[in-house]
């Protein structure tokens, strides 16, 4: 059997002494123990309070960070919403000119009939002034391929035309830029 001092785990066994100092590592109370070129504990609050300061600085810098990103967000938004609410502000400017003019083609006592096709024909070209300087194009596709992305087929009828033609337009399309506003309503050749 084994002796109960050579037994590590007998609780009756005595452990060694611990009061060997290492040096650098162990110490009585109050004394100082060097860390990484830290001499004593006024530099360590130092630092401490240099690491807080930078960490209050970026924290600061994140929080402003963020307050722009959001008043960006939101004065994008109120100008897209604005830009909404106003868009066809130019347009409708124009078209009041035109509504003007047919109110005034109205209110003439003495109407002729060569007077009325005038005052047509004047308000007809405001308007036609009015589609070319919004970009807005008249689809008239008669004789033309058929393209679903423009025209919109009734019906297919028999014609002396190839197939998939349009024969004849029932109601002109139009076009703002490159966005179809109405397809123009056709009758496509059978072939």
């Amino acid at each position: 059997m084994q002796d109960s001092h050579d037994n590590p785990m007998n609780p009756d066994t005595e452990l060694p002494e611990q009061n060997e100092k290492e040096p650098g590592v162990q110490g009585e109370v109050g004394q100082e123990i060097p860390e990484a070129g830290v001499t004593n504990e006024a530099e360590l609050f130092e630092k401490l309070n240099e690491a807080e300061a930078l960490a209050q600085t970026h924290k600061d810098a994140w929080l402003r960070s963020v307050a722009d990103a959001e008043n960006l967000r939101k004065r994008m938004e109120n100008e897209l919403v604005q830009t909404r609410r106003y868009a066809v502000e130019g347009l409708a400017s124009e078209l009041v000119v035109i509504r003007d003019n047919l109110e005034r083609a109205l209110s003439v006592e003495n109407v002729s009939t060569e007077s009325i096709r005038e005052g047509v024909e004047l308000i007809y070209k405001s308007l036609n002034g009015i589609f070319e300087k919004y970009h807005l194009v008249e689809l008239n596709p008669e004789h033309e391929k058929f393209d679903p992305n423009l025209h919109q087929a009734i019906s297919m009828v028999d014609s002396e035309l190839p197939p998939n033609m349009v024969v004849s337009v029932l109601q002109k399309g139009y076009r703002l830029n490159d966005r179809v506003l109405r397809p123009a309503l056709v009758m496509v050749s059978k072939g």
